[in-house]
């Protein structure tokens, strides 16, 4: 479960990015975090993950505040950053077995979660090569195994599909299905509303710092008296807002 309570953030004195956001994301759920560019999607995730400080309020990952806990929260999740282009000197395995130094998983247990996260998004050949001379894609695949490779019960995935053949797209969002479906949480945003559409068990929609819906499409659809795609409704919402 993830908590986010009363939470606020400025870049610019007297103008806030992130203004009094409340949000509880719940086990067993897909929870889609829609928003125009610009409109905090991003600011919230880093927040949620602790690469960015909030200003005000606080937010819990299984209970443990990411403010007073850092280390104790962040070993409850997994995360996807917008950009796979990090640590790119090294090797793939090379980047494996660092972040499973970090969260302290045993000898064997990695290399059979390195060896089935590598295998389903085929990159397992490539492992030996440094990050460098990956394409993009490639590098989104490596970055998702990462996240994952502690079996994590949340996952934090900011545009996690950007970059991916459709075959390891299909593949994450099964996993993601899978996931959920064993009552753990997952909290992704994307762009790409199609995909939130099927996908999601609630969506929450972000504009300019200020969440302005929460919930399934059928509660969006009733709320607006309108039988349209989310992403129909989703520009209705974030145009009105302007």
């Amino acid at each position: 479960m993830i908590k986010i309570e009363n939470v606020s953030k400025s870049y610019i004195k007297g103008k806030k990015s992130i203004d009094n956001l409340n949000l509880e994301i719940k086990d067993g759920e897909i929870f889609g975090f829609l928003g125009p560019n610009g409109a905090g999607k991003t600011t919230t995730i880093k927040m949620i993950t602790g690469i960015l400080n909030t200003d005000e309020g606080d937010i819990f990952i299984d209970g443990k505040s990411i403010i007073k806990q850092p280390l104790e929260a962040k070993r409850e999740f997994g995360f996807v950053p917008d950009s796979p282009d990090m640590f790119l000197k090294l090797k793939g395995i090379e980047y494996l077995n660092f972040l499973a130094d970090i969260y302290e998983i045993s000898n064997e247990k990695r290399k059979e979660r390195i060896e089935s996260l590598t295998k389903k998004f085929e990159i397992y050949d490539n492992l030996n090569n440094e990050m460098q001379s990956y394409s993009h894609g490639m590098r989104q695949k490596i970055i998702i195994c990462g996240a994952l490779l502690n079996n994590p019960r949340n996952w934090i995935l900011d545009e996690p599909m950007t970059g991916l053949d459709p075959k390891s797209s299909h593949d994450l969002k099964e996993m993601m299905k899978e996931h959920s479906r064993n009552g753990n949480t997952v909290f992704f945003s994307t762009h790409v509303l199609e995909v939130a559409e099927k996908l999601c068990d609630r969506v929450g929609i972000i504009n300019k710092g200020k969440l302005v819906f929460v919930g399934t499409y059928e509660e969006m659809k009733e709320k607006f008296k309108e039988n349209k795609s989310l992403e129909e409704l989703f520009l209705e919402i974030t145009e009105n807002e302007q």
